[in-house]
C-alpha cells in the first residue's frame, strides 16, 4: 500500500512538472524571428490532413492579397473547397467558407491558431528571450500557456515552434527548407488527439514565387 502510494506521488509530480523548467533568461531581441515569416506570394502545397479517422488531401493556397491579408484556401483535386479563411497584415481572422461538417467553433478556433502560427506574425510586445544549452526560445506569453518560437542560439535557424498549455506542448510547427523565404514542408502536430496537418509545396508553386 505504501509503495503504490509512493508511485502514485511519483507519477502525479512528473506530470505536473514542466518541459520548460531548464530554461533560463537570455540576452538577444525579440525581433530576430521576424526573418522566419514565410513570404508567400502565390504558393502550392500538396496537403494531407488526418484528424482522428479522418483523412482529406488536396492543395493548399497560400496568396498575398494587394491589401496585404493573406489568404488560406485548402480544396481537393477536382477543386472541391474545404476552407477559404483570410488573415489581415494585423493577424485578425475571417473565416471566408468551411465546409459544413467542419464548421465547428472548436475545429475554426483550432485551424486559425495553426495558421497563425504558420504565418509567424505574434504580438512581440510582452515576448522575451530564454535559452537552454541547445536552443534560443523567444517566448510569446498567451492566455492559457505561451508560445515558444525555437531557433538555434545564433538565431540564424527556426527549429521549431510550440504552442504549449503551462507545462507542455499542445501544437509542434515545423517549416523546414527555405527556398527565397518560403519552406518547402510544414508539419501541424497537435501533441493530445490526432490532428495532423503536412504541406509539401509542388513544383507550380515553387515557380510561382
Amino acid at each position: 500500500m505504501r509503495y503504490f502510494l509512493l508511485s502514485s506521488l511519483l507519477m502525479i509530480a512528473v506530470s505536473c512538472c514542466s518541459v520548460y523548467k531548464g530554461l533560463k533568461p537570455a540576452k538577444g531581441s525579440v525581433d530576430c524571428i521576424g526573418q522566419f515569416s514565410p513570404r508567400f506570394n502565390a504558393t502550392l502545397y500538396s496537403t494531407q490532413v488526418d484528424i482522428l479517422k479522418h483523412h482529406l488531401s488536396g492543395l493548399l493556397f497560400f496568396k498575398q492579397m494587394p491589401d496585404s491579408s493573406t489568404r488560406v484556401v485548402f480544396a481537393n483535386e477536382m477543386g472541391f473547397k474545404f476552407f477559404d479563411f483570410e488573415f489581415d497584415r494585423n493577424g485578425n481572422f475571417t473565416k471566408h467558407y468551411l465546409l459544413a461538417k467542419m464548421d465547428k467553433k472548436a475545429v475554426v478556433k483550432t485551424l486559425q491558431q495553426d495558421f497563425a502560427l504558420v504565418l509567424l506574425h505574434p504580438d512581440l510586445r510582452q515576448a522575451y528571450v530564454a535559452a537552454d544549452n541547445r536552443y534560443r526560445y523567444t517566448v510569446v506569453p498567451t492566455e492559457k500557456g505561451n508560445n515558444y518560437f525555437i531557433t538555434d542560439t545564433a538565431c540564424t535557424q527556426l527549429i521549431r515552434i510550440e504552442k504549449s498549455s503551462r507545462r507542455k506542448p499542445a501544437v509542434t510547427v515545423w517549416m523546414q527548407h527555405y527556398n527565397n523565404g518560403v519552406p518547402d514542408s510544414i508539419l501541424i502536430r497537435h501533441e493530445h488527439f490526432k490532428f495532423n496537418i503536412s504541406l509539401q509545396r509542388t513544383e507550380k508553386g515553387k515557380l510561382e514565387q
